[in-house]
């Protein structure tokens, strides 16, 4: 019986594509910054490497545009939220005023979304539903929203060099002007031929030592499937009052539980009560093969649930499943199938990934070749 009898599935897929997509959203068609190259005194690539990792950031504020050209079909803008961000042109504002004080604005024509941390306070707000969202973050706590989608340069350029080691070459590229500073390029080139990453570029602020831009190149092309830069930045550290959300009359507010080591809280109304609770990784029986570039994501779907799912069910989705659940059905049923010793199911390939749904109830992503995702199934 194939997975995609399973709805599940539906809630995995796009989450799976938007983790393995490391660099999260936003259409690229040519570059940001065509000016010409700054003349800069010549720095090496462990130089720069070296600046990234001991730059002191004590304040920005600016404007970043995110653009992706991933090749993805609609489901991404069917998941909302940070899926979302994998499609199209965004702009976002942002401020910074230290690890507890941050603010992200994703702007479009209907409206804004907000998250803002102050302290241990976490809002998100949605002015176009007219709602907000609390909470309260433990003490001993890292980001605001881990795994989360990065918005920024800086949040992504720390993803990829968290992949460097032996299986990539780093060295460095032209130097360009971004947001109105000179900046100098680092460039990653994945060895491993599995992955299908050609290389990723981030351009360094010459005097500050920020990631201003960074570009993801896709295995056989000359232009950026993704891209983040500021378009604008500000290194002063902004006013206090950026970080303070008071809901305006009106808004509905959203009380939620952070999770605590060995914690299942979720989500909770004002008046107490539990609210829906996100799937957790146990639940996916997520895991990981191999490491850097060529990482594999795997989860479990519920493959004793297709065992009891009757034949033609997936095609019936319930009210609970959303307006574009039928939709998402129909996309991942037109899927190719695929077959070979590892077992049989369907694939999915973009520019940068590679998504294989087996009829056992077994969804594996990254940023590989179809082959590799083969070779994780039959292991």
């Amino acid at each position: 019986m194939s997975v995609l009898k399973n709805r599940s599935t539906l809630r995995w897929l796009v989450p799976l594509a938007a983790a393995v997509t490391v660099v999260g959203g936003g259409a690229a068609i040519g570059t940001f910054a065509a000016n010409a190259e700054p003349a800069l005194p010549p720095r090496s690539a462990a130089q720069l490497l070296v600046d990234l990792q001991t730059a002191r950031l004590d304040g920005l504020s600016g404007t970043v545009v995110q653009r992706a050209d991933l090749g993805l079909p609609p489901l991404a803008g069917l998941a909302g939220g940070d899926a979302a961000l994998l499609t199209g042109t965004h702009t976002l504002r942002v401020w910074y005023s230290g690890p507890d004080r941050q603010r992200v604005a994703l702007l479009d024509t209907l409206g804004e979304r907000d998250v803002i941390r102050s302290g241990r306070d976490v809002w998100t707000w949605d002015s176009k539903a007219n709602t907000a969202t609390h909470r309260t973050l433990p003490e001993s706590t890292g980001r605001a929203a881990e795994g989360a989608l990065p918005v920024t340069p800086k949040d992504a350029a720390e993803r990829a060099l968290a992949a460097v080691d032996p299986s990539t070459l780093v060295t460095t590229g032209r130097s360009a002007t971004v947001a109105g500073r000179d900046a100098y390029e680092l460039v990653l080139t994945p060895r491993d031929e599995a992955s299908l990453v050609h290389q990723v570029r981030i351009a360094i602020d010459a005097t500050e030592h920020v990631p201003l831009r960074f570009e993801v190149l896709a295995d056989g092309a000359d232009q950026p499937a993704f891209e983040v830069a500021f378009t604008q930045v500000d290194y002063r550290r902004p006013d206090a009052d950026q970080f303070t959300f008071n809901p305006p009359p009106g808004v509905k507010v959203t009380e939620e539980t952070a999770g605590r080591p060995g914690s299942t809280g979720g989500p909770h109304r004002k008046d107490g009560k539990p609210g829906a609770q996100r799937p957790g990784a146990e639940e996916a029986g997520l895991r990981t093969v191999g490491t850097g570039w060529t990482t594999v994501l795997v989860a479990r779907t519920g493959a004793a649930d297709l065992a009891r799912t009757p034949a033609g069910d997936a095609a019936k989705p319930g009210p609970a499943d959303g307006p574009g659940a039928a939709q998402a059905l129909d996309l991942l049923n037109g899927l190719p199938k695929v077959s070979g010793d590892w077992g049989s199911g369907r694939l999915f390939s973009a520019k940068l990934f590679s998504v294989l749904l087996t009829d056992d109830g077994r969804v594996l992503a990254g940023l590989v070749t179809p082959e590799r995702l083969y070779q994780a199934a039959r292991g």
